[in-house]
């Protein structure tokens, strides 16, 4: 017994000599927090100007711009299934000014499509979930369809010649898509284009017929008359596109797809900025003009704490991985 005791002797003192330390790296923590942000913070977006993801990131820049006094910068990165700017952002340093504004396309679904060169689950951390907004199937003028059961007659009757668009290959435009064409005993071809603004556009002139984009995306054609909805993709209708049916009451249930919209920052982001973070952008969810303009988009504002996303995002990867496995889905 004695002989152990210089032995817990020199242990609890290197212990205590680790006080020091630990209370060190605690303080510089909180006191980087204090401080943050010390310099201009980028918005790192998958997507083009003008986009779902594009106009949520702009808003809640000007909102951080302001409360936190520096400036939030968007920077598009499109391609490769919101990917790139997912990369850059994984491979920035973890001290809070590159932040990604993601959707659950680039997170849960493209990462069982594509080799990527980080992983999506390891290297973010998820800080808070912005907006949910159901999808919703539009068509162009080309098609006469005045419902959906109209709309899968027609494409019966005329196999092969329906184009569906997405924003991207992998996209829940994508998926939602594959998923229609086995619900309805239908066929038609994929078309992904680099945004949703590009796939409007060749709506708009024939080249693809329709579309099952996010409500935040289409908003402004359906409402503008361009485009025209048909169903949306949630359990219950849309407020904003209340003479819309769910895909269920127009006859075809089983299609359950939403996408959500969230920010996340590098992995090993101290947790007091990330706390940060998550703190001023529930702030700014609650403002009357934000929520007017998430009700504009169709959307809701998220609602869930740090690790209750962390939970969404796992799930939804876990989700759409045993989709993406049943369907047999494949990038062109």
């Amino acid at each position: 017994m004695r002989a152990l005791r210089p032995i817990l002797c020199t242990t609890s003192l290197a212990l205590v000599s680790l006080v020091p330390q630990f209370a060190m790296l605690i303080v510089s923590e909180d006191a980087a927090a204090q401080t943050y942000p010390t310099r201009p913070v980028r918005l790192m977006v998958g997507a083009p100007a003008g986009g779902g993801t594009d106009i949520v990131a702009r808003m809640l820049g000007e909102k951080l711009t302001d409360t936190l006094k520096q400036p939030f910068v968007v920077d598009n990165r499109p391609g490769a299934s919101n990917t790139i700017a997912a990369d850059v952002t994984a491979k920035s340093p973890p001290d809070g000014h590159t932040l990604l504004v993601a959707t659950n396309t680039g997170q849960a679904i493209a990462p069982h499509l594509l080799k990527l060169n980080f992983d999506v689950l390891k290297d973010l951390t998820p800080v808070a979930l912005v907006m949910v907004v159901p999808n919703v199937l539009i068509v162009g003028p080309s098609v006469n369809a005045r419902d959906v059961r109209e709309l899968v007659a027609q494409m019966k009757a005329k196999p092969d010649s329906f184009n569906f668009a997405s924003s991207g290959a992998g996209s829940t435009q994508h998926l939602a898509g594959e998923a229609f064409k086995k619900i309805a005993g239908v066929s038609m071809t994929h078309i992904p284009y680099k945004g949703s603004s590009q796939a409007h556009a060749d709506m708009l002139s024939g080249q693809a017929q329709l579309m099952f984009d996010t409500t935040s995306s289409a908003i402004g054609q359906i409402k503008g008359g361009k485009l025209r909805a048909l169903a949306v993709t949630s359990p219950r209708r849309s407020p904003e596109l209340a003479d819309v049916p769910t895909l269920a009451e127009a006859g075809f249930p089983g299609l359950d797809m939403t996408t959500w919209y969230g920010v996340f920052a590098p992995a090993g982001t101290p947790k007091d900025i990330v706390a940060k973070l998550h703190d001023e952008i529930t702030k700014a969810l609650r403002l009357p003009d934000v929520q007017k303009r998430i009700a504009g988009l169709a959307g809701e504002p998220g609602t869930m704490s740090i690790a209750e996303f962390a939970e969404l995002n796992r799930a939804d990867y876990e989700r759409y991985g045993k989709l993406i496995r049943e369907t047999g889905i494949k990038l062109e």
